[in-house]
């Protein structure tokens, strides 16, 4: 089956070779010198699998090829090449999102078998459905499902509405479209960073603005004048919202044009506690992508299926992967669950908290200090690293303020 391949390499000799092998196996092969040319041919072309060489005169290719990560740009496979190539180098490309890597000079054999096995991975992840927020057998789970392969049939706008962790990302991951830009916006510095590319970089693609209701009012207008050339741009607006934009437009604190536009479709996806028949399938379908080998007792099962995940899917998948890191043996059971479960159960709801403003100005400090570390402690998992980063701050310090604000930690739970 013909595929469309870029090959990037500052060597005429490499491209000429690889372009002729590639060819004589009935692909459609374009080439590039150099990083500025591989951007301009990406973009014209969208190829379908991307051969790029590391080592090139103005950017080379490891830039590349995390430019085209951070832009959402990267939806085909790419295959890194090098003469030179180190196992660090390699590991770095690969955690970045590189499919496979290549020494060169590159053996035939070797050449066709990794083509052949990244073209058939990538037709197989465009019809994968992705697991966690669609699994289940809960009229919530059927009903979401059942919507999620609607939108699949249409471009319009559409607006995810969950409590916090419900999956809206997930929901809005299904609409991807193959080979085309998926663009993330995560809040409003993400728009200053994005927002001036936004039609060129998610041309024919999609957009996704994570909790849509952050944006301010000036970056609101900015998308609502870009509105009409995204549309002519064939790029599909996707978002999602933990708070009922209504409610914000009432406040002025939304532009209600672009409610309008955004309300066209609107999903309301499900918390756990409307779903909690799927959370042993769900937590099983989390266990077995990361640690296949692993499975989780009769015993603990239940106990996770008993327990109200405030935070929904995001705290699940959280603390069913902080119990199988630290698990001893193949079997996780109650024992291992239990620190991961009491970190969770010291979860406070910051809206709900009762403030005692008479307290002094310190006293007061360390009360919200307190509830908020508690909060991410439980919505981690009690994972040390994701709640450092979560709150910005480095990893000494927080252990210094959770020992001076009298909170226990699981030692198990650090990394």
């Amino acid at each position: 089956m013909m595929s469309k391949i870029l090959v990037v390499d500052d060597e005429i000799g490499i491209r000429e070779l690889l372009s002729e092998i590639l060819r004589e196996e009935g692909h459609q092969v374009a080439v590039s010198e150099d990083a500025a040319q591989a951007r301009e041919m990406f973009m014209k072309d969208r190829p379908e699998l991307v051969l790029l060489d590391i080592w090139m005169p103005d950017i080379d290719g490891v830039s590349l090829l995390k430019e085209w990560a951070s832009s959402g740009l990267m939806t085909m496979p790419v295959v890194m090449m090098s003469g030179h190539g180190t196992i660090d180098t390699a590991v770095e490309a690969t955690r970045i999102g590189a499919y496979s890597f290549l020494e060169k000079p590159v053996a035939l054999q070797k050449l066709l078998s990794t083509v052949s096995a990244a073209l058939r991975d990538q037709s197989r992840d465009s019809t994968r459905e992705p697991v966690y927020v669609t699994l289940g057998k809960t009229e919530a789970a059927l009903n979401l499902k059942r919507k999620c392969e609607a939108l699949t049939k249409t471009s319009a706008p559409v607006l995810f509405l969950e409590a916090p962790g419900s999956g809206a990302d997930q929901c809005a991951s299904l609409l991807k479209k193959v080979n085309k830009p998926w663009v993330v916006i995560s809040g409003p510095q993400e728009y200053e960073t994005k927002g001036e590319q936004l039609v060129e970089m998610s041309r024919d693609g999609v957009i996704f603005f994570r909790d849509i209701g952050t944006l301010e009012k000036p970056q609101q207008l900015n998308l609502l004048a870009r509105w009409e050339n995204l549309k002519e741009a064939g790029v599909r607006v996707v978002a999602s919202s933990t708070t009922r934009l209504g409610g914000l437009v009432s406040k002025d604190q939304f532009e209600i044009r672009l409610y309008e536009l955004m309300s066209e479709t609107i999903v309301n996806v499900p918390p756990l506690k409307d779903r909690i028949d799927d959370v042993i399938e769900i937590s099983k379908s989390v266990l077995f992508e990361k640690y296949p080998a692993k499975s989780f007792s009769v015993a603990a099962l239940n106990t996770l299926r008993s327990y109200d995940w405030p935070a929904n899917l995001s705290q699940l998948s959280a603390a069913v992967l902080s119990s199988a890191q630290f698990s001893v043996g193949e079997e996780i059971g109650v024992s291992d669950l239990t620190p991961v479960l009491e970190n969770a159960a010291r979860e406070i709801n910051l809206e709900a908290s009762s403030w005692d403003f008479d307290k002094d100005y310190r006293s007061a400090r360390e009360m919200f200090d307190k509830q908020y570390l508690e909060y991410h402690l439980a919505k981690e998992g009690g994972n040390m690293s994701r709640v450092a980063n979560q709150a910005g701050i480095e990893r000494t310090h927080l252990y210094r303020k959770l020992k001076q604000l009298g909170i226990k930690t699981s030692r198990k739970n650090e990394d």
